[in-house]
């Protein structure tokens, strides 16, 4: 059974980071492009971030660039999203998504269950 497992989440304050992980099993990220998206309390889902199944691409939503960072380890089957310089507005629960298309645009096939992330003082 394919399942994407996020973990990472909790309250952080303004300022700090947060590592978020998203780990898959029962089957290889190798060639599956994932993407983390989030989504804030009475807001509709957004893209955070995409990472190309070849690892060589990336991209990041305007409101993320140069704070967070994507990254994958696939001896780990994992795939990382790094969040620097938090902001409150980054509080939303995130969610990691996988597609075997080459990249996020695409469309996503398999999602996890999500990680909250809080920012707050």
């Amino acid at each position: 059974q394919l399942q994407l497992v996020e973990s990472g989440g909790g309250l952080v304050q303004p300022g700090g980071s947060l590592r978020l992980s998203c780990a898959a099993s029962g089957f290889t990220l190798d060639y599956y492009a994932i993407g983390w998206f989030r989504q804030a309390p009475g807001k509709e889902r957004e893209g955070v971030s995409c990472i190309s199944s070849s690892g060589s691409a990336t991209n990041y939503a305007n409101s993320v660039k140069g704070r967070f960072t994507i990254s994958r380890d696939n001896a780990k089957n994992t795939v990382y999203l790094q969040m620097n310089s938090l902001k409150p507005e980054d509080t939303a629960v995130y969610y990691c998504a996988a597609t075997p298309k080459p990249l996020c645009r695409y469309g996503m096939d398999y999602w996890g269950k999500g990680t909250l992330v809080t920012v707050s003082s």
